[in-house]
């Protein structure tokens, strides 16, 4: 079992979150176990918009989570340099999302299409129709996936056209151009 995140040196968070970047099953390991309270936290948060009866508990997801972290070969810096801490719960949170995603999808598979408002606002939606939205941001990557990630950051993780262009290391306008783009042809394809 973990302890509490509060315990745990930020140097030996630093020193796995290395061994992450660089393919470490063994530092994937040890940080699910160092952080398995708050995983299993953002597990139930996630699975609190799925529909019941739920396949999954929390606790396959913290496990599903693991077996995608040592999948990794290769992670980049964080280019905020925020904490390591807060860059690793934000991954686990984004795998998580996916994994629901991805689960949903294999237990719905005649989808038609989804009815999101003008807005694109993708709260509340059932596994259905999350697996939807997973194939149309899958074309969207075809076209270009940077237009997929903005749209990612911008509706599942709340980030501002701000925080977007220093995540990406562009400017806030090529972002609101992009994003109006993304937006526009996601509303396009989901009236067709």
């Amino acid at each position: 079992m973990g302890v509490g995140s509060a315990q745990i040196s930020p140097d030996r968070i630093a020193f796995l979150m290395d061994g992450l970047r660089h393919g470490s099953n063994a530092a994937a390991g040890e940080l699910v176990t160092l952080f398995y309270p708050e995983l299993r936290r953002i597990a139930k948060s996630r699975m609190s918009g799925e529909r019941s009866p739920h396949t999954w508990q929390p606790t396959v997801l913290v496990n599903e989570l693991y077996l995608e972290l040592i999948k990794i070969k290769a992670l980049k810096p964080d280019p905020n340099n925020r904490p390591d801490r807060e860059v690793f719960l934000g991954l686990a949170a984004h795998i998580m999302k996916r994994l629901l995603i991805h689960h949903s999808r294999s237990q719905n598979r005649n989808i038609e299409r989804v009815d999101l408002s003008e807005g694109l606002n993708f709260e509340n939606l059932s596994a259905a129709d999350l697996a939807s939205v997973e194939s149309l941001l899958d074309r969207l990557s075809g076209i270009d996936p940077e237009l997929r990630r903005i749209v990612e950051l911008r509706v599942f993780e709340g980030y501002s056209i701000r925080e977007i262009a220093d995540e990406l290391g562009c400017a806030p306008r090529t972002v609101d151009r992009r994003w109006f783009f993304a937006r526009n042809w996601l509303q396009q394809q989901l009236g067709a």
